[in-house]
């Protein structure tokens, strides 16, 4: 077989490819084989029809789309490989003829991986956020662990504040008119949350047992449901209780109930202790981002729209994965939000672009720096999964391997390489100052 590449614009090619006639013939065999099982010959039994006599009756020329079907996924395939181009979308396939006992010869119209042209990357300036950690942080934290923890105790006088839990019903309408999703009974309303239509939770402060009062407000402009998007709204809203968060005393008791310590002292430093990991990770985060952002920025990549779309097909799984983790679902979520799965993709689309620049352009720095994974560096990250997986080493690589996704486990690991070296090959702005 042999197969040649010719790009004709951008990241669109023309992939030639000229299927021997070994190859050709056998597959008109296999074609044969197969439609011989599926045609009634008078005096011949089903499948059992002699090859000359088939070809007298029906042609050869009756195998030849069999015989394509055949040949050319493997060919492409094979061409592919050849050629060393990386498709990214289903090839275009023409043909002028075939024919027993002659090559096969047809053109494959493919888009490819773009190639990037890499801007600066070494020596991006990146601001590194202090990690320290204060003891109005270590209070706030010791605050919310408090209201976590804390009991509710239902009202039989007095108005609801913010940080109350109102139960409520409520029934909305926009001028006189009841809309879908605009009525509740006995919901849980946390005031101050503002969870709610803003002006919903301050109108409801002030509010007793039993009192029924009449709430007005303006959905805002951007507000998710179109038809209700800048409408002014009024609903009829009765409170049926209030219940008060009774917040737990800070003491050794309060620490020996939420943590493995034995005093409220020993637990402020366990706090004080996560607080601090927990700011060095978004540092490295937002540093890591930074830096991707920026190498990205300085690069010049024309990204065929098949890899965008290709991504928002994965971010619209991704979102359903979450919303079943959430117990809902993509349907209900268009129901409720008032999209549709076109509108869904439309505004992923941004996203998914930049998602694939920075791909392509790590890919390209650990291709200029020729960063390469080690066995070591499986390894370590194997080692590093087996906690969060609850699995050995060992057994995960064998999962991988039997997936056969190892070669994508080797291609994450080169990405974060890429990373690394963006990382390690920046300046903070005390350096360039």
């Amino acid at each position: 077989m042999k197969a040649t590449w010719e790009k004709i614009e951008k990241n669109v090619g023309v992939l030639e490819v000229e299927v021997d006639v070994d190859q050709v013939n056998a597959a008109i065999d296999k074609a044969f084989k197969k439609v011989a099982t599926q045609v009634n010959v008078p005096g011949f039994r089903k499948g059992k029809v002699p090859r000359a006599i088939f070809e007298a009756k029906f042609g050869v020329e009756s195998l030849y789309r069999d015989a394509i079907d055949f040949i050319l996924p493997d060919a492409y395939s094979a061409a592919v490989e050849q050629t060393g181009i990386y498709p990214v979308d289903r090839p275009d396939v023409d043909f002028d003829e075939f024919h027993k006992g002659q090559p096969f010869v047809f053109k494959a119209t493919v888009t490819v991986k773009p190639e990037v042209q890499l801007g600066e990357y070494k020596g991006i300036e990146v601001t590194a956020a202090s990690t320290d950690v204060t003891e109005d942080e270590v209070n706030e934290e010791l605050k919310r662990l408090q209201e976590r923890h804390a009991e509710l105790v239902v009202l039989e006088e007095g108005a609801a504040e913010n940080g109350d839990i109102a139960v409520i019903d409520y029934e909305g309408s926009v001028d006189g008119e009841l809309f879908e999703g605009g009525k509740g009974e006995n919901h849980s309303l946390e005031l101050g949350s503002n969870s709610f239509i803003p002006g919903f939770e301050e109108q409801v402060v002030g509010m007793a047992k039993d009192d029924e009062k009449d709430v007005t407000v303006t959905f805002p402009e951007e507000y998710h449901a179109e038809h209700l998007a800048g409408k002014e709204a009024v609903f009829k809203v009765k409170l049926h209780d209030i219940k008060r968060k009774n917040l737990p005393e800070l003491d050794d008791e309060f620490a020996k109930d939420v943590s493995e310590f034995d005093t409220l002292d020993e637990y402020k430093q366990d706090v004080e202790k996560r607080l601090k990991e927990r700011k060095e990770q978004d540092n490295k985060v937002a540093i890591e981002s930074a830096v991707i952002e920026q190498a990205s920025s300085a690069a010049d990549v024309d990204i065929p729209q098949a890899m965008i779309d290709s991504e928002v097909e994965r971010m619209v799984q991704e979102f359903g994965n979450r919303l079943r983790m959430q117990g809902m679902n993509l349907e209900l979520y268009y129901q409720f939000s008032g999209q549709n799965e076109e509108a869904l993709k439309a505004q992923m689309q941004d996203e998914a672009g930049k998602r694939v620049r920075s791909q392509l352009v790590l890919e390209a720095v650990a291709a200029a720096e020729n960063l390469t994974v080690s066995e070591e560096d499986i390894n370590e990250e194997l080692r590093s999964l087996s906690d969060m997986y609850k699995k050995s080493a060992e057994e995960l690589r064998e999962m991988i391997e039997a997936n056969g996704t190892i070669e994508d486990f080797k291609q994450d690991l080169r990405t974060k390489l890429a990373v690394k070296f963006l990382v390690d090959h920046s300046k903070s702005a005390a350096e360039v100052a």
